[in-house]
């Protein structure tokens, strides 16, 4: 690690450690596993900020905190897009992704019954940042492959490139580093 980057995100103060993503850019590590505090304060501000939606829809693994506590307080349910087949997934849907964060390409599962909860449905998109927006695009397919109609794209953080967008909500921006 190289030191770190202050930010301030629905109203509570962090650090976040930089962590090298490459030999000319380092990115800020948001974490939210074991952040209660942040997350409950994040799902409630991006809440206040996302049009009506059914059902809220996030990738494995650090969107899914967000994802569970947006549900618990809109009432709305929640599915998550897997990263492999889990034994209990009846005729899963499948895409690929290539995220920022993670080595190789990864596939995205969602199960028939997950599929059935979005058909006809208005899909909220969660995760904690957005960041090259392949995440993104990825549960765009599979909502839509299921039959779901996408009613915004949500984080609480847009990094680098991404906080110029108009078309995802978000609370903060989060810039790259480079080196």
């Amino acid at each position: 690690m190289t030191g770190t980057y202050k930010i301030t995100i629905a109203g509570l103060k962090r650090e976040l450690p930089l962590c090298p993503l490459n030999e000319n850019i380092d990115i800020a590590a948001f974490v939210m596993f074991s952040d209660v505090e942040i997350t409950v304060a994040a799902a409630e501000a991006l809440l206040k900020k996302c049009p009506d939606f059914d059902v809220i829809l996030t990738a494995e693994s650090k969107g899914i905190p967000l994802a569970y506590e947006m549900s618990r307080q809109s009432g709305k349910p929640y599915a998550v897009a897997r990263k492999s087949v889990k034994l209990y997934m009846s005729d899963p849907v499948a895409v690929t992704v290539k995220s920022i964060t993670t080595a190789a390409e990864q596939t995205l599962y969602l199960s028939a019954e997950k599929a059935a909860m979005i058909k006809g449905k208005s899909v909220l998109i969660v995760d904690d940042v957005i960041s090259t927006g392949e995440s993104l695009k990825a549960l765009e397919k599979l909502a839509e492959g299921a039959g779901g109609k996408i009613s915004a794209e949500a984080a609480v953080l847009a990094e680098g490139d991404a906080a110029e967008r108009t078309d995802i909500i978000f609370l903060e921006k989060l810039p790259l580093f480079f080196k």
